[in-house]
């Protein structure tokens, strides 16, 4: 038997406004809330087939890049349709040492936290 996640915590200053930006990126919706953290994951809920994602609401200062990064892929559009939109939720570009050849973009979320936006586009669960 194997284990799987089911969850991913990020730890923020705000998570109101990081719930609101990923829900929009994922197409979650908030599932939960303890204390100041949120849980956000898809429409049916924790358990399925993709992970939740916990915005934990954690003052101190970040220092140096995320050890762990989120990367997605557009469903519905191509990456550049993709990056658009995630372009107008609030994402900005990050320059982490790209030669400018990647099939990738680097983004920042509204607190700075990188993730990636891969060209293959995924089908829909």
């Amino acid at each position: 038997m194997a284990s799987r996640i089911s969850e991913l915590i990020l730890k923020c200053r705000d998570p109101e406004t990081l719930a609101r930006f990923w829900c929009e990126v994922l197409d979650y919706t908030e599932l939960g809330r303890e204390g100041d953290d949120i849980e956000i994951g898809p429409r049916e809920g924790f358990g399925g087939a993709q992970p939740t994602l916990v915005l934990s609401r954690d003052d101190l200062p970040r220092s140096g890049l995320l050890r762990l990064h989120i990367d997605v892929n557009a469903v519905d559009r191509d990456q550049d349709a993709e990056l658009d939109r995630l372009l107008a939720l609030g994402a900005r570009p990050v320059d982490v040492g790209q030669t400018g050849k990647e099939s990738w973009h680097v983004l920042a979320d509204p607190e700075g936290n990188e993730f990636c936006l891969l060209r293959r586009r995924l089908e829909p669960l």
